[in-house]
């Protein structure tokens, strides 16, 4: 039997319009008068294949197509649906009896639900009109099998509360909102009261596309690819991730691994039996393999394996690692949620639990301290259990002061998760929506389960809490959020622009004419000398293209020179984050520079330094 076995295409539609024509098939579905045709104002409609795998397990496939549907349902806010059958998803039907079977088991458990269902009959053709919404989410598609729901995560019940800056507790509908309390609104709306997501194409995808950043059409769904710029950066922001994490105090082991797990390894497939509903598996010789979400299984299978004392404890192990998730395809965004990309994942060991909750507030701190670097603030939820809460109700309190303001929590049911504590940083993007950025979590439950262990004072075993945490988040979405800050620049009337630090060039140099070239590569070499990453658009060019092919690159210092400038050892530069031109020395902009950079990672060039031997990846 195949695996793919009903194939679903999802569209969120303000109309939609059938009327049946005439028979597809010798026998099609009997078609009284109020089924010749049918209208769906404001919901989902549910284009269906049914293919003849799902013949064997028809009401297993339909109950796994149900939860499917219902998951858009959810985020989509609407309770109407329509099942259209539609045979052109697929070349491989199943035949009449079980396709209606199907669609019929489908039809009645999203009835038993509660939502409003219609369905269209089969073996028709049908002329239809439909018009879809614009939104991210509006057009999704889906894969379903009968097997698919064993991997399915299961549905935890969790209870939303208010802790207020001096830890009292309020519903998320009664609480209000004093001034400067917008993006927190935002948060409990969409995540506490699950009210709709906002639409349209973030503004950020025009900025992500002129550094190079792309999805990958060779590949899976999911996958980016990164040009010459965005794989400087990149760079840049891993070296930053190794950096940040040094800052909490602790001694930290730089480790690295694969990315290949076996499902069958007894705490590799507990751990899945919790998060298997994202697994991004693949069959080799004939054995099932899972790609990792982050850097644990290989930090964990390693630590095991060491001899551990109370006064090695604690210490963290650090690898920017691989990750994968197999996100649904409707929700993929680019530089923030993909099916690959790169988590720079730190894991402390901490003797108890009053150890971990120590480091965790310089955890916690670190990862305000980030984010504010970049003029944003974190709106987080809390997830952690009720008796947790309780007994540390004072750490709560100290983290609502770092944040200044509320906190979001979430109360899930004891022992379920191998945490009792993980926080999810959000910042309020462009388009009103929560994307979480860094992570942190207090984890008393993986030790055990992968069997790391020290030795006490006394020499008796004990199993360490162990605090997962990126403190920048996964680099991608850290450089979503720095795209997305120069969209809040832009708004706000500013030239758009990455930090100085990260910028793939701090300063490009643009003689007048070819006369002077020679001339700029001196310029050009005093500021390499300087640690200043920097290049030359010696290309046969107006001036004016030139100085605009700079601004498209974002580039910080824009040095315009001529016979004059070399003269008066004063050159003419453009600084782009308050649009000025300045007359300064040499000198005295590369102190300039590097005070901007300043305790920030530091890497050269990795491509042309002329722009002339560059291949033309164009700029918008």
């Amino acid at each position: 039997m195949e695996d793919e076995t009903l194939r679903l295409l999802l569209i969120h539609a303000d109309k939609f319009e059938y009327e049946a024509k005439e028979k597809a098939v010798k026998e099609p579905e009997s078609l009284p008068d109020h089924a010749k045709k049918g209208a769906l104002q404001d919901g989902l409609v549910v284009f269906v294949t049914v293919e003849k795998g799902d013949e064997s397990s028809p009401e297993n496939t339909a109950t796994n197509a149900a939860a499917s549907i219902e998951e858009v349902l959810g985020w989509l806010k609407t309770r109407r649906v329509m099942i259209y059958p539609y045979a052109h998803l697929s070349t491989d039907l199943a035949g009449r009896e079980p396709a209606i079977e199907t669609l019929k088991i489908l039809e009645v458990k999203l009835s038993e639900k509660g939502y409003e269902v219609s369905r269209a009959p089969f073996g028709w053709y049908k002329s239809f009109t439909i018009s879809a919404k614009g939104h991210p989410l509006s057009e999704l598609s889906r894969t379903v099998t009968p097997q698919q729901q064993a991997r399915k995560a299961p549905t935890v019940p969790s209870e939303y509360m208010i802790m207020d800056e001096k830890g009292d507790l309020h519903s998320p509908e009664t609480c209000h909102y004093g001034p400067g309390m917008k993006e927190f609104e935002s948060l409990v709306e969409k995540e506490a009261l699950k009210k709709g997501l906002t639409g349209g194409e973030p503004r950020y995808l025009e900025y992500a596309r002129r550094f190079g950043l792309e999805w990958e059409s060779y590949a899976d769904l999911g996958q980016m690819r990164f040009g010459p710029e965005s794989d400087l950066i990149i760079q840049l922001l891993s070296d930053y991730a190794n950096q940040v994490i040094r800052r909490i105090g602790i001694p930290i082991l730089n480790v690295r691994g694969t990315n290949m797990f076996d499902v069958n390894v007894r705490p590799i497939k507990e751990h899945l039996q919790l998060f298997g509903s994202r697994a991004y598996e693949l069959d080799v010789d004939e054995r099932t393999f899972v790609l990792r979400y982050a850097a644990c299984f290989q930090q964990f299978s390693m630590v095991k394996d060491w001899t551990l004392s109370y006064r090695t404890l604690p210490f963290g192990t650090f690898e920017v690692a691989d990750s994968y998730r197999m996100e649904q395809s409707g929700e993929l965004l680019l530089s923030f949620r993909l099916r690959k990309f790169l988590m720079p994942d730190l894991h402390i060991y901490l003797k108890s639990l009053s150890e971990a909750i120590d480091v965790g507030r310089k955890v916690h701190d670190r990862i305000y301290e980030e984010i504010r670097k970049i003029h944003r603030e974190y709106v987080s939820i809390y997830n952690t259990t009720r008796s947790f809460f309780q007994q540390n109700k004072d750490l709560f309190i100290e983290m609502a002061r770092v944040e200044k303001k509320p906190l979001l929590l979430n109360f899930v049911p004891e022992g379920h998760y191998y945490w009792v504590l993980n926080v999810e940083y959000n910042i309020i993007d462009d388009l009103d929506r929560p994307r979480e950025i860094g992570t942190f979590q207090i984890d008393v439950g993986n030790a055990q389960r992968f069997d790391i262990h020290y030795a006490n004072e006394k020499g008796e075993r004990e199993y360490p809490v162990i605090i997962h945490t990126a403190v920048i988040g996964g680099l991608e979405r850290y450089l979503f959020a720095l795209l997305d800050s120069a969209v809040r620049m832009e708004r706000q009337g500013k030239k758009p622009m990455l930090p100085v630090w990260v910028s793939p060039v701090h300063a490009r140099v643009i003689p007048l004419s070819k006369q002077l070239v020679k001339d700029g590569m001196t310029i050009l070499e005093k500021l390499e000398e300087a640690g200043i990453r920097a290049d030359l658009d010696d290309r046969d060019d107006t001036l004016q293209s030139r100085i605009r092919d700079a601004e498209l690159s974002w580039v910080p210092y824009i040095i315009v020179f001529g016979e004059r400038e070399l003269k008066s050892e004063k050159l003419s530069v453009r600084v782009r984050e308050d649009g000025k031109e300045i007359k300064t020395s040499l000198p005295e902009l590369v102190s300039r520079i590097r005070l901007e950079t300043q305790g920030y990672p530091s890497r050269a060039l990795t491509y042309p330094k002329l722009l002339s031997q560059r291949p033309g990846y164009k700029k918008n």
